[in-house]
């Protein structure tokens, strides 16, 4: 672990700073996921449940489209793996009681992955992970159903646009985070991927195809390197 310690605070006010954020979010899910045929039980579910917004984003998404219902799922499925991989590491860095971790599991995503990793003691990083956490699901259920509720009240989500909000809502979140030329060539390349795709491959399949940019990328900038 890091020093100097970072006052509760501080961490608090980081924390919640992200999980406000985020959370609102959720409202856009709650449209999106009414505007694919869910019903508002099935929407909150989803939240309740699931609780990770790319996988949520991206189920509904093929859904949406047209794809079945097990095409749609795996790609729900492929984009939460990584969540797995944050739990490695942060078991490690909070090491928290054997009986608490069944429930932590639930909030292990990308932002309390971040606001956890960016503290400096195993005290701040258990602060921080937990209030992001509470905050996030706390407010990501509450906007999910302000939506799901939203959307049934407008009628159709397409003639108000609000199908768009959804993938709005992720661009938004996601444009910062490509800060170097290998990331904004694996962005770059999952979106042509997945546009070019879409008019040949049912609904659903482009989303994992896009995940291949990943690799294709890292491999052509070792080829690069080794010469």
């Amino acid at each position: 672990m890091r020093s100097p310690e970072k006052p509760d605070a501080a961490v608090v006010r980081d924390a919640l700073g992200v999980g406000v954020a985020v959370g609102l979010s959720g409202f856009a899910f709650g449209v999106t996921s009414a505007g694919s045929g869910l019903s508002l039980l099935q929407t909150c579910v989803l939240s309740l449940l699931v609780f990770t917004g790319a996988s949520q984003f991206a189920l509904v998404g093929a859904l949406a489209a047209g794809g079945g219902p097990l095409t749609a799922a795996a790609g729900a499925f492929f984009l939460g793996v990584r969540n797995a991989f944050y739990g490695l590491r942060l078991s490690q860095l909070l090491a928290l009681p054997r009986a608490v971790r069944p429930f932590a599991a639930q909030w292990v995503i990308d932002e309390t992955t971040a606001v956890a990793l960016a503290q400096p003691t195993r005290r701040s990083a258990r602060i921080g992970f937990t209030v992001t956490g509470l905050s996030l699901y706390v407010l990501w259920n509450l906007t999910t159903l302000a939506g799901a509720l939203g959307a049934r009240a407008s009628g159709d989500t397409d003639a108000w646009g609000l199908d768009a909000a959804g993938p709005a809502v992720f661009l938004a979140l996601l444009a910062p985070m490509l800060r170097t030329a290998t990331e904004r060539a694996v962005a770059g390349l999952a979106v042509l991927l997945g546009l070019g795709l879409l008019p040949v491959l049912p609904a659903g399949v482009p989303v994992l195809a896009a995940a291949l940019a990943a690799p294709v990328v890292l491999w052509l900038r070792g080829r690069r390197e080794q010469r």
